[in-house]
């Protein structure tokens, strides 16, 4: 590709959609070959994970002479399209989209294949990779498993109640909750499963009403530590500071929560190490560099007070 590509890209974001966020723009004297590479990135939402998402991929893409555009779907797949759609209009080189449902992506993708500009996924992967270029992919069944995992273990074979705070419906939230439930024991009995929507304020009145209901729970799973805080405050109100909490992310707030004990536990799956895989990995396979992986498994972590000092850096600086 010419070097000029850059410079073109740059200019051409000026006059673009507002609705898309310049990130970056790649020089001529950037890394390998990224110095020439567009880079249109599609965010799912704006919670903590998302954030540390951006931050990653803009500050990994800046270091490879990489170009990024951003847009937010806001939880919406409609918006999810139609910001695919406007990066199309870019003519970017790649697109990186954390999608807000699994189920929105085949139309997704159908729009970049036709168009020639390639998909790569972050978190979750899709039933036929046939037509994506790759996967930072966080095996989040696994995610819920190890939770659970925790609880069987804790509860030591005694009969214990668990509720569920779940995310939104769709991508994320529905894999998380079905890896939990199905590596329960059979010990364990699910009396509650609400979704908090990934918003606090949704997550603290799901809680108030669990625990209103069900004044006796034992453990609670919560789909991310944002709620998770939020979860703790509505039960430690309500009197039940006793509910164990097990949680998903492992930023540093809620590493110092397991460590305080306001969560038992959390799985760690690192937002910088997802953006950093999802833009070396694009361009390498851009690249078609045979050393790069078509899938690459983000490592996870369960962390509970015995092991916190082990948690990898979640957020970029």
């Amino acid at each position: 590709m010419p070097t000029t590509r850059s410079a073109r890209v740059c200019a051409a974001a000026l006059v673009s959609t507002a609705a898309l966020v310049l990130s970056g723009c790649g020089s001529a004297n950037g890394a390998g070959s990224a110095d020439s590479v567009s880079l249109g990135f599609v965010n799912g939402a704006n919670t903590h994970f998302h954030t540390c998402l951006l931050k990653a991929i803009e500050q990994t893409a800046k270091t490879d002479g990489a170009t990024v555009y951003s847009a937010n779907s806001k939880q919406d797949a409609g918006t999810e399209l139609s910001n695919i759609e406007d990066m199309i209009a870019r003519s970017v080189d790649a697109l990186i989209v954390q999608t807000v449902n699994v189920d929105a992506l085949e139309g997704d993708i159908a729009k970049a294949k036709a168009a020639g500009i390639p998909i790569y996924l972050t978190s979750v992967a899709t039933d036929d990779m046939s037509d994506v270029l790759g996967v930072a992919k966080v095996d989040l069944k696994k995610v819920g498993a190890l939770d659970a995992g925790w609880i069987e273990k804790d509860a030591a074979g005694k009969d214990v109640t668990v509720g569920i705070v779940a995310g939104a419906p769709g991508a994320a939230s529905d894999l998380l909750v079905g890896g939990f439930t199905y590596a329960l024991p059979d010990t364990a009995k699910v009396v509650a499963n609400q979704p908090g929507m990934f918003n606090p304020v949704k997550a603290q009145d799901v809680a108030e009403n669990m625990i209103q209901a069900h004044p006796d729970l034992d453990y609670a799973f919560v789909a991310n530590e944002e709620m998770a805080f939020a979860v703790r405050k509505a039960f430690d109100a309500a009197g039940a500071e006793d509910v164990r909490i097990v949680s998903v992310n492992g930023t540093e707030e809620g590493v110092a929560a397991v460590k305080d004990g306001r969560l038992s536990a959390t799985v760690a799956n690192s937002a910088m190490t997802i953006g950093q895989t999802a833009v070396k990995n694009t361009i390498g396979l851009l690249d078609d560099d045979k050393t790069v992986d078509k899938i690459a498994n983000i490592p996870l972590v369960l962390v509970d007070k015995n092991n916190v000092s082990e948690a990898p850096q979640y957020c970029p600086k």
